[in-house]
């Protein structure tokens, strides 16, 4: 297949995944390829959504549906088609390699971009996904594989042992990306570590800036490599706002998990003796490190926008991205958009298209 093909499959699978990013939101369509695609897939994926969170409790039916409507915009043709402006078309006839992806599972359809990126780069791909989310992305790979059967062969699931493949793409923790190098050195390979994501605030932020901070940091229980685990505020900040306005999440509260997590740590940092702001439904306080466990918010207090950018470069290599205003930094980005990553926002900032064209 050539690039025109694949981004005709991969469109017309966009636009049948943006149906889901609400609930009883199937388009009336006269296209007749979404209405067979509706025929087989629309309830399947429906089902999945409602039910997946018995699997993983983590994966609640928004959050699913926040990360099928952001990936099926992300396939509009003409963001594919700006996307791949960047790279030469691979010369037809190439022989294709096997690239082995082994997924991470921390929030819904993590391992798409990668089998996006493998595909239309013209290789196959021996996916492993993780045991979090497995369904999903097996639901994606079926899907696609009916829009074009083309697809059929190139796309290889694998419960065990990795053999027979010619390159590797493995994310994981730094625990595991030491074994990843070590067992997969040999071949040519993207290998992911942890990274958390941070916010710059002047201060001056509107509530719909710090409403969209609010996503930033808990959209997907802030499991994601870019959600928002630290806060770069002025000496003088006062939280009060953003402690009001962060309350449209309290709801999280009512979720199993991330009470637990709340609780645990709330005893933590009483029975320490550790400063921190409770909210009632997660914790803020104040602490250099850029990760920071579940349900719980760091920040650190700076002289300056300024002096927060410098401290963001030298953490580059922790950091997936930084948001802020416009007028803090053009470079940073905006408040509310962490989680809605364009095709070119690679996960460790490695081009993974490049990767897979020069194999």
């Amino acid at each position: 297949m050539r690039w025109k093909e694949k981004i005709e499959a991969f469109e017309k699978l966009g636009v049948f995944l943006e149906q889901f990013s609400s609930p009883g939101n199937k388009t009336e369509t006269m296209m007749p390829w979404l209405e067979e695609l509706n025929k087989q897939f629309f309830h399947p994926l429906e089902s999945l959504i409602q039910s997946i969170h018995i699997h993983n409790p983590w994966f609640t039916e928004e959050n699913i549906r926040f990360s099928l409507g952001v990936t099926g915009r992300s396939l509009h043709a003409e963001e594919l088609v700006s996307w791949l402006s960047c790279y030469t078309e691979p010369i037809a006839g190439n022989r294709p390699r096997t690239v082995a992806v082994i997924m991470a599972g921390n929030i819904p359809l993590v391992g798409f971009h990668d089998m996006l990126c493998v595909l239309i780069s013209g290789h196959n791909i021996m996916a492993k996904p993780s045991a979090k989310d497995d369904q999903l992305i097996k639901m994606m790979a079926a899907i696609l594989c009916y829009i074009n059967n083309d697809f059929e062969g190139r796309i290889i699931f694998e419960e065990g042992i990795l053999k027979n493949f010619d390159a590797v793409i493995a994310t994981g923790s730094n625990n595991t990306a030491r074994y990843f190098e070590f067992y997969f050195g040999k071949y040519p390979n993207i290998i992911r570590k942890n990274r958390n994501s941070a916010a710059i605030l002047d201060g001056f932020e509107t509530k719909e800036d710090l409403r969209n901070c609010a996503e930033d940091v808990l959209r997907y229980f802030g499991l994601g490599c870019r959600s928002v685990s630290k806060l770069y505020v002025p000496c003088n900040y006062e939280f009060t706002p953003l402690k009001e306005t962060f309350s449209v999440f309290s709801n999280l509260i009512n979720h199993n998990q991330w009470a637990n997590n709340y609780e645990y740590q709330k005893a933590i940092h009483l029975i320490e003796k550790i400063p921190h702001i409770d909210t009632g439904f997660m914790l803020i306080r104040e602490d250099k490190s850029i990760a920071s466990p579940i349900s719980v918010l760091n920040y650190e207090r700076v002289e300056s926008t300024e002096a927060a950018l410098e401290i963001t470069m030298k953490e580059n290599e922790k950091l997936q991205c930084i948001v802020g205003k416009p007028d803090i930094s053009k470079n940073l980005v905006p408040l509310g958009k962490a989680q809605e990553p364009g095709l070119d926002d690679y996960a460790d900032n490695i081009d993974t298209m490049e990767f897979l064209l020069n194999l």
